[in-house]
């Protein structure tokens, strides 16, 4: 019986350890995942502050320039055949 006994718990170990080392590795990558989403945050974040700032640039030189004015229209000819 000792036989039957010292396998099986030859076994279990093993199986907890490969358990324990499938785990590590879960949570490893869970935790690099974690990182990862937050650097694409704080970059979407940085670069939706940047599109913002230009924008309103953008609107503050249009409204501080002058009117252009319009163009002349020009009467289309009808072509020729």
């Amino acid at each position: 019986m000792s036989k039957t006994s010292t396998r099986s718990s030859a076994a279990r170990r093993n199986a907890e350890a490969l358990l324990s080392k499938t785990q590590k590795r879960e949570a490893t990558f869970k935790l690099d995942q974690e990182r990862e989403h937050e650097a694409m945050a704080l970059k979407t974040a940085r670069l939706r502050e940047l599109r913002l700032a230009k924008e309103a640039e953008d609107e503050k030189l249009k409204a501080a320039a002058p009117p252009s004015a319009p163009r002349a229209v020009k009467p289309r000819r009808s072509k020729q055949t």
